[in-house]
Parts: C-alpha cells; sequence; structure tokens
C-alpha cells in the first residue's frame, strides 16, 4: 500500500467514525442499547447461518433460516448484509 493511499484510508476511517459517533450522539441510551440488542440478534442470526452451511445444510434452507430470524431487524432480505458470489 503507497503512502497516498495510506492516507486516503486513514482519512476515510476517520471520516466514517466521525460519522458514527454524530449519529450516535443524536440517539438516547434507550435508543443506542435498542440497537445494540439488535446489532447481536443480526449477528447470532448470520452465525447461525453460517454454522448451517458448515453443517452441510443447502444454502437455500440456510437462508430461509437466516430470513426467519431476522425477520424486523435488517435492511432488505439478507438481514442487513450481503456479500459478493
Amino acid at each position: 500500500m503507497t503512502s497516498v493511499s495510506k492516507f486516503f484510508a486513514l482519512i476515510s476511517a476517520l471520516a466514517l467514525s466521525a460519522s458514527m459517533s454524530l449519529a450516535y450522539a443524536q440517539h438516547s441510551d434507550k435508543e443506542v442499547k435498542e440497537d445494540v440488542q439488535r446489532h447481536l440478534a443480526m449477528a447470532a442470526a448470520h452465525e447461525a447461518a453460517a454454522k448451517c452451511l458448515e453443517g452441510g445444510q443447502k444454502p437455500d434452507a440456510c437462508v430461509k433460516q437466516l430470513q426467519a430470524a431476522c425477520k424486523g431487524l435488517g435492511i432488505g432480505k439478507y438481514c442487513g448484509m450481503r456479500h459478493a458470489h
């Protein structure tokens, strides 16, 4: 990584950190706690989906399990997370 790309990566990280700080500064303690619970629930659902795939289940079955576990938590049909295939 060149020094220029390191600089831009640092600037990007700082900007993201600042914007996240501002976003959470605008939320009450109760809202932040609710966000934490949602993130933990989404993480658990994604971990269960990974274990489902790891256990040899068909991907479609694991995705359906993920969608059921994440209903109302994340954005979109992949519980707020989608990766490339």
